[in-house]
């Protein structure tokens, strides 16, 4: 049922792929929803495309592999809310994520750049935003069945994750040999059982809200995900996976996206902190059940990313 309520929604990731795709959905769904993307190139024709679904479109110029930035932007959209230049905040996607074919890609903030873009900028964003995301909202992280870590899951093409202190999966060189492929894809799986790891730690420490959710598109083809990968990848994924959509194994970006949508507006029943795996809640990996490890990975993040918030968003 279409839903009228005025609201922002915040959102990274939505220039392309799954992510654009979730946007109109979620413009089509919502009419009053005020959409602001949190995009670092130009965003201009992209807006101008979305509006035409309907809705109000926006931008912040947003650098997601530098914290700063993201605070910045994360705190810009907190004091419009808060000042009723923008509805109340009813959502925040956290969708753009990155994988590298190395470990030695590094941010100007000095951190291995998959950790950062994947884990360290999401953590501040929901810091900074959770306190004014209205009663009822929720965020909502896309993750990956790649932290599971088996052939039925990642198809043989990403190793299983890799867990290891936070310190040095925060900086480059954590997995060996540290500039070929397999350590970079390993970065990536580990960062999405980390991302894992908080959604369970954020749904511990604020059980009124907002709600927070986790959620798996699937293996999805011709994403930008691989843009930088090696040439056989790079065909594989856009010539041969393709033809897996019509199996289990595999979903379209438009399926993907509409999906996601639909978990940040509610269609899929969930209890805070649950994995969304396409359309439906199911179990991740055994290893991402651990309270010591999802509370020091907290600890870690928040001792990592409070240099880059003023202190008194980190409440």
């Amino acid at each position: 049922m279409t839903q009228t309520m005025n609201q922002t929604v915040v959102m990274t990731g939505a220039t392309r792929g799954i992510g654009r795709v979730a946007a109109q959905r979620l413009l089509t769904r919502q009419p009053g929803t005020h959409l602001v993307l949190l995009s670092r190139g130009d965003a201009t024709d992209v807006v101008a495309d979305l509006q035409k679904t309907g809705g109000t479109v926006s931008a912040i110029p947003t650098d997601l592999a530098s914290l700063h930035s993201v605070y910045e932007a994360a705190a810009t959209v907190a004091h419009r809310c808060g000042a009723g230049d923008l509805p109340p905040l009813g959502a925040v996607v956290c969708n753009a994520g990155v994988q590298h074919t190395s470990t030695l890609v590094e941010t100007v903030d000095g951190f291995e750049a998959t950790f950062a873009v994947n884990v360290l900028a999401n953590h501040i964003l929901f810091r900074t935003l959770h306190q004014h995301v209205r009663p009822g909202g929720r965020v909502v992280v896309t993750v990956s069945d790649t932290h599971v870590g088996d052939l039925r899951h990642n198809l043989g093409m990403v190793p299983g994750p890799r867990w290891l202190p936070t310190d040095i999966l925060a900086h480059t060189g954590a997995f060996s040999p540290p500039g070929r492929t397999r350590a970079g894809r390993t970065a990536y799986s580990t960062s999405k059982l980390a991302a894992i790891y908080l959604l369970h730690e954020y749904a511990r420490r604020f059980p009124t809200g907002p709600a927070v959710y986790g959620y798996n598109p699937g293996l999805v083809p011709g994403t930008g995900l691989t843009r930088d990968a090696d040439v056989l990848s790079r065909f594989a994924m856009r010539w041969l996976m393709p033809a897996l959509t019509v199996s289990p194994l595999a979903t379209t970006s438009a399926k993907a996206g509409a999906l996601l949508a639909e978990a940040v507006v509610g269609d899929i029943p969930a209890p805070s902190g649950a994995y969304i795996d396409r359309d439906h809640v199911a179990d991740s990996s055994p290893e991402s059940y651990d309270p010591d490890r999802e509370r020091q990975l907290w600890d870690a993040v928040e001792h990592l990313t409070t240099p880059f918030m003023h202190q008194e968003d980190n409440t």
